[in-house]
């Protein structure tokens, strides 16, 4: 039996209204609002969150597969997966794979790590989807497109859902679609995408599935699809006999928009939260085709709600302005600033870096017990040297000591704000605050540590820790 032995989900902090954007340009108007990505990240940090959270309390050393699902991946030629597991301690000789370009890229990862785990060629494959994607200013897209990540870990043991049939069809058709030297979504005129795309290839996939898993619509507690808005999603469940309003539900649009090819797998996430041991979940993705999966809930599913839940993620959160979004994502043209130009980044000491500054690893003397960072041959109080072990800093806790507001630094979401922090154990680093509210910055704030883009130069996006207010 292969399944889900355990999810995550990551939701930004930051919240746009949509009534702000509408109100910038004038037209219509859409209810809620949609989750928005920091100036600092991006598909990669967000499925490093995700995977975060899908991995606490178990061992990283058990993951033997890496499979990350991005639309929207800011490398065209460089593994993501590979970035991601050194950010995570798994180890080197885990199979790593990046799976991308259609919005079904989640689920089809998913589908892959079943397969590598029924063949036994892994036995816990870690997927991640995440994306950031950009509508045009003005457009229907921007008011729909929402961030976010999840992750799962697919496993033959100590299962949380089983898997325990899919079906699969693929199509092609160019209904929405990016060409790769640009940044914006494209689709064709909407009655086409919605008719002859997801309110045909779906409600046809999904019948045909559950004729070969020999199942019917009152077979399952819950129909998890993923839609591009509630519309299209009422009208296909309705039509293949599901109760829109019990078995088939999407609560995160309102609030997060649509989360591209992460959106199915925090839906499933979500479900999974709310399920009981026994009920059958039905789970639709839908992109270039379409992927329909019978899961069954197990005794386990209470580890679910242990996680960072995806209804503690939706009101863990703080709006943000259109001006401030537009740049972000760099779509408006501001004055450069008066400054030096950045130093170029450094191959070699990004490579010497990785165990330091990717998984974010000081030291601990084994004579002392003294607890430092960067990692120290001599330790500072008993002198002892090369006497140590690698000692994690990525899921410790920490308080602010003190802290400065630069309102000269550079930087998309000023002041930049600069932190000394110490973690409980032992241990001081000195950080850059995200994801805050520069008023309520205090000595003695708990925070805790999230990867984040660092800087871009010369074509390399430099990552490293940040801390940000604990979530």
């Amino acid at each position: 039996m292969v399944g889900i032995r355990s999810c995550g989900v990551y939701i930004p902090y930051y919240r746009l209204k949509r009534a702000d954007i509408s109100k910038h340009w004038g037209g219509y108007q859409l209810q809620g609002e949609k989750a928005v990505a920091n100036f600092d990240e991006d598909a990669v940090t967000m499925s490093v969150e995700a995977a975060r959270d899908c991995l606490k309390g178990l061992d990283t050393s058990e993951v033997n597969g890496v499979y990350t699902a991005s639309t929207t991946f800011d490398y065209a030629e460089k593994q993501n997966a590979a970035l991601v597991s050194a950010v995570l301690d798994v180890s080197p000789s885990a199979r790593t794979v990046d799976v991308a370009t259609s919005l079904r890229c989640g689920s089809s990862a998913v589908s892959l790590a079943v397969d590598a785990v029924k063949a036994g060629t892994a036995s816990n494959v870690l997927v991640t989807a995440a994306d950031l994607r950009l509508g045009l200013p003005n457009g229907s897209k921007e008011l729909e497109f929402g961030d976010g990540a999840a992750a799962f870990l697919i496993s033959d043991s100590d299962l949380v859902a089983a898997i325990d049939q899919a079906y699969t069809v693929n199509n092609e058709m160019y209904d929405v679609y990016r060409p790769s030297r640009e940044r914006f979504v494209r689709s064709w005129e909407d009655r086409f995408v919605r008719e002859m795309g997801y309110t045909k290839i779906v409600p046809q996939t999904v019948t045909a599935a559950l004729k070969a898993f020999g199942m019917g619509p009152k077979d399952f507690t819950r129909a998890v699809f993923s839609a591009p808005n509630p519309s299209y999603l009422a009208g296909v469940a309705k039509s293949l006999g599901f109760d829109p309003k019990s078995q088939a539900i999407d609560p995160l649009w309102s609030d997060t928009g649509y989360m591209g090819s992460a959106h199915g797998l925090v839906l499933l996430a979500a479900a999974l939260e709310y399920s009981n041991p026994g009920d059958k979940l039905l789970w639709v993705t839908y992109g270039d085709g379409c992927d329909v999966m019978a899961l069954t809930v197990t005794d386990a599913v209470e580890r679910c709600r242990q996680k960072r839940s995806v209804q503690r993620m939706l009101e863990s959160k703080a709006d943000t302005s259109y001006p401030k979004y537009l740049r972000w994502r760099d779509l408006v043209i501001t004055e450069p600033p008066n400054r030096p130009r950045s130093e170029p980044a450094s191959a070699p000491a990004l490579a010497r870096d990785r165990k330091a500054g990717l998984a974010l690893y000081g030291s601990k003397c084994r004579n002392c017990g003294t607890i430092q960072y960067p990692v120290q041959r001599v330790c500072m109080e008993c002198r002892a040297k090369d006497n140590f072990d690698f000692y994690p800093f990525a899921d410790k806790v920490g308080k602010i000591v003190t802290f400065s507001h630069d309102n000269l630094a550079v930087s998309p979401d000023p002041p930049t704000t600069l932190a000394a922090v110490d973690f409980e154990e032992g241990g001081r680093m000195m950080l850059d605050v995200t994801d805050r509210d520069p008023a309520v910055i205090r000595v003695g704030l708990p925070v805790e540590m999230t990867f984040r883009k660092f800087r871009f130069v010369e074509g390399l996006q430099v990552y490293w820790w940040k801390s940000r207010p604990v979530r």
